[in-house]
């Protein structure tokens, strides 16, 4: 079965070119026009991967993404003109997965879907791997993709996922950035400092009010996920 991507953005050009290459690669395309449409879509069609556009009329990209993130962890890809490093901050902080800035080659917007769309549903697959991994009171159960503490369900990202599921593989050792980003975001380590210091900031704030107590920075080093 083909997965479903959502693409919302209000300049037909842009769907048109990423509907054509993302059909090509077996994808079954949703277009919406304007952020209202993008949330009414995402509730009805169930996308598997949504690539939203910042600026749109009525709601932006941003307000969608919010809304989304409430009850939703689906890979979100925003796109947007705006390639200030604060706009991407604001995306990571609000649940964003990656992050396209226009103008974009469409092959470098499929390789990145597909590295979502892989890093998200392929979770899991190896059978040898431990289903739920346990360290203090956090418990991820690799099936359900899923993160609780002492009970309670902790909403998180595909890539804060990836994050928690590499830290308690191996509680107590040290990963660096390097490698922290190349697990989490599949792709090749470059100078994404401040990607990696947004997520753990967002993870340390949703595992409690002083998340520190779970994952340390070691500076100049990397980060460890305390036993």
């Amino acid at each position: 079965m083909s997965h479903k991507i959502l693409i919302a953005d209000d300049e037909p050009e842009i769907r048109s070119l990423l509907r054509l290459y993302l059909e090509n690669e077996q994808y079954e395309v949703i277009e919406a026009e304007n952020g209202t449409d993008a949330l009414r879509l995402a509730g009805v069609h169930k996308p598997d991967l949504i690539m939203l556009d910042i600026m749109m009329p009525g709601m932006d990209g941003f307000q969608v993404l919010k809304h989304i993130r409430e009850n939703n962890n689906v890979p979100v890809i925003i796109i947007s003109a705006k390639d200030e490093d604060s706009s991407k901050i604001l995306g990571l902080n609000l649940g964003a997965d990656d992050y396209i800035s226009k103008p974009f080659n469409p092959l470098e917007a499929v390789a990145r879907v597909n590295s979502n769309i892989r890093r998200f549903y392929s979770l899991g697959a190896n059978a040898d791997e431990p289903k739920v991994l346990e360290v203090r009171d956090l418990v991820l159960d690799t099936e359900s993709f899923t993160l609780t503490r002492a009970g309670k369900t902790i909403e998180l990202t595909s890539v804060e996922y990836k994050i928690m599921e590499l830290l308690m593989s191996h509680p107590g050792k040290v990963y660096t950035k390097q490698q922290i980003y190349e697990y989490a975001w599949g792709d090749e380590y470059f100078i994404a400092d401040n990607n990696i210091m947004v997520c753990i900031s967002k993870l340390r704030s949703k595992l409690s009010d002083d998340g520190t107590e779970y994952i340390k920075t070691l500076r100049g080093l990397g980060y460890r996920l305390e036993k």
